[in-house]
């Protein structure tokens, strides 16, 4: 059964223990057990999911449901999620982070399943994460470590277009992300139409749904610190909640009040800006 086969047949997710969630600016890594079906979804980090016990399920529009240990879905991917009960590690990364960068050119697939033997450079300690969960200085290189276990061969050489670079800085370095594609292209002395084409081109997305990826990574680190719908909305520049509920909701699968459960720990973020 594909994804676009999954009317009238999708159950509600549950957390069936209470998630450890450590968060930065543009990611995070998750630590829960799950039941039932998220339904499809997209958004644009790449996501890593490690089992520690049992075996989640994942379908994208070409591929049936296959359940698995580990598998890396790459950015902007539409599929569905079954937590079948795992206890799972779920990681977000930056695909434009040095990190992410590595990570893609690794992968050729838009679903890959990732073996035992590769799951174990990491997996133990990750495991004694969940057992033990604590704010540390330690969780930052442990999830750059699982990252580079992930990724094959060397780290690549190729430097993307200083261009791009300097816009990515200048929107993530925004405070409220209120930023225009006129104004960006002009910072890059380029017109807005030669921009928007290098822009897309570079990150595989238009400029407006990269910006709206990053209003929704804010939405989550205010979140996680506590603040309300309301306030988190504000500060990452959503119209309203509401607003901020359905962007999450469609890039998600789920409802903010739904999934975003547990405790919550802020970390900088584990990967390397690309150069």
């Amino acid at each position: 059964m594909k994804l676009n086969q999954l009317a009238g047949d999708q159950v509600a997710t549950a957390w069936l223990s209470e998630p450890h969630w450590y968060l930065w600016d543009g990611g995070f890594l998750l630590l829960g057990q799950s039941e039932g079906i998220v339904p499809a979804h997209a958004h644009h980090a790449i996501q890593i999911v490690m089992a520690l016990d049992g075996e989640p399920a994942i379908c994208t529009e070409v591929d049936d449901w296959q359940s698995a240990r580990g598998f890396i879905v790459l950015p902007d991917v539409r599929h569905s999620y079954d937590g079948r009960g795992a206890i799972s590690a779920m990681l977000f990364v930056d695909p434009e982070s040095f990190e992410g960068i590595w990570l893609r050119t690794s992968i050729t697939q838009p679903l890959t399943f990732v073996s035992d033997a590769r799951l174990a450079n990491c997996a133990g300690e990750i495991r004694k994460l969940h057992k033990r969960p604590v704010q540390s200085v330690e969780i930052g290189p442990l999830i750059r470590h699982c990252v580079h276990a992930l990724c094959t061969g060397a780290p690549p050489l190729r430097q993307p277009d200083p261009r791009i670079t300097k816009s990515l800085k200048r929107i993530n370095e925004s405070k409220q992300l209120r930023v225009t594609l006129e104004e960006i292209a002009a910072t890059v002395y380029l017109s807005p139409s030669r921009f928007a084409h290098l822009f897309s081109q570079q990150l595989g997305l238009p400029f407006r749904h990269y910006v709206l990826w990053r209003k929704l990574a804010r939405a989550i680190l205010a979140i996680g610190r506590g603040e309300s719908m309301t306030d988190a909305a504000q500060a990452a520049d959503f119209a309203d909640a509401p607003h901020l509920s359905r962007t999450f909701n469609r890039m998600f699968g789920i409802k903010p009040s739904a999934l975003m459960r547990g405790e919550f720990f802020e970390i900088q973020s584990p990967f390397h800006a690309r150069q």
